[in-house]
């Protein structure tokens, strides 16, 4: 495609990387709660805790990853976490007859998956500085189209065997760090020794308690992605049951994130074009994003029918494809070498959103139904705008200047 032109070889190439890892990680994710229930015999609330641990230990991942940065390096801490991700992945078939080590590898699978995270945000805003918010974005394009192929795949591989699709995904994951192994050494030998070694020891001064003194680089920014990541839990804990009481067929719930894959790769000349005319700063885009979070809440809460939901999914997607490149972009932008430790916190703020809200919708819906699931979810997301606002009020004296050393 005529886009990708502009960019050199090792860029295609990881975006290459990056789709087929997303294709695998996606094998499993959807099958997690049907293979506790059907194949393990266990009740849906086991399989919610089951989820909750491995939230829980993705949140620990995010954060330590994104502090161990400097301390370990970016080879050890990416090649490390995807390679023990998928070691776990791939213990999990010999791990289910037990129900305590079941969980347990669980919550490692989710601590490594997570633990490369922030180190892989990071590394692509050093070594490509000049173009990172474009490629951010592009990445995440490439990401989704696998997550689009790996759950299209996983329906197919559950029929066959759940273990099957464990195993695969582990060993594509596996493929993912080789991959990373060598292009690394590759980079090392191409930059020298000195440029990544300046990587790997934190700079003086920068300890822990003094980074989260600065919290106008991070805090409203990860307040907002709390409350945004917890009301978006409205779609598996408020339409997925409200589609299934009225009636309708699966394939109607399906059918709504076939609707977001689409858009994501579709709808970037209006992402675009929003960027060129409303939204030019990574602070605004995560305003408009969440803006466009409240307008989809407020369509289902209008209206609860399913057209409305199809309505309320586009304007979502189209926040989604907001807030996902801007976080790392800003600040890969802001906080130089710093970035690692700030993409971690921020992810983790935001994973704990995903943790309390299937609880607290779930809680909601049981008590009368989708109403006062889309009430909380308004509600939140106009905390989620208020929380970017100030944000972006706090960095406005700060726009468009690279701090190097903090």
């Amino acid at each position: 495609m005529k886009w990708l032109q502009s960019y050199p070889r090792e860029v295609k190439i990881f975006l290459v990387a990056s789709l087929i890892s997303s294709a695998g990680g996606s094998l499993m994710w959807p099958l997690i709660t049907m293979f506790v229930f059907k194949v393990l015999g266990r009740t849906v609330t086991d399989a919610g805790l089951v989820i909750l641990v491995m939230s829980l230990g993705g949140i620990a991942g995010q954060v330590l990853g994104g502090s161990l940065y400097h301390k370990l390096g970016v080879k050890k801490l990416i090649v490390g976490g995807v390679g023990l991700y998928a070691m776990f992945l791939l213990l999990l078939p010999y791990g289910s007859g037990n129900w305590s080590l079941f969980i347990v590898l669980m919550g490692l699978v989710g601590f490594f998956n997570a633990m490369s995270m922030p180190a892989i945000q990071a590394f692509i805003g050093f070594r490509f500085a000049e173009r990172r918010g474009e490629l951010f974005n592009v990445i995440y394009v490439a990401n989704n189209i696998g997550v689009a192929l790996g759950t299209a795949l996983s329906g197919f591989l559950a029929q066959i065997s759940y273990n099957m699709s464990f195993t695969l995904n582990g060993l594509v994951s596996a493929g993912f760090a080789l991959f990373f192994w060598f292009y690394l050494n590759k980079v090392q030998k191409s930059e020298g020794e000195v440029q990544l070694a300046k990587r790997k020891t934190t700079p003086e001064g920068q300890d822990t308690w003094r980074l989260l003194g600065r919290y106008n680089v991070y805090l409203f920014m990860g307040i907002g992605s709390f409350f945004l990541w917890l009301g978006n839990c409205i779609w598996n804990n408020g339409v997925s049951p409200f589609t299934m009481s009225r009636g309708m067929p699966e394939w109607n719930y399906s059918i709504l994130w076939t609707l977001n894959g689409i858009l994501i790769f579709v709808g970037q000349p209006f992402i675009l074009w929003i960027k060129r005319t409303f939204a030019g700063s990574s602070e605004a885009q995560l305003t408009a994003s969440a803006i466009f979070y409240f307008l989809g809440y407020v369509t289902m809460l209008c209206f609860p029918t399913y057209p409305s939901m199809v309505a309320a999914m586009i304007l979502t997607t189209f926040g989604e494809m907001l807030i996902s490149p801007a976080i790392p972009s800003f600040i890969s932008d802001r906080t130089g070498k710093a970035a690692p430790f700030y993409l971690g916190v921020v992810g983790g703020m935001g994973a704990a959103g995903k943790v309390v809200g299937p609880y607290a919708m779930g809680v909601l819906f049981d008590w009368n139904g989708f109403v006062p699931v889309a009430w909380l979810a308004v509600i939140i997301s106009v905390l989620s705008v208020s929380a970017f606002v100030v944000h972006s009020s706090l960095n406005k004296s700060a726009r468009g200047k690279l701090a190097d050393s903090i």
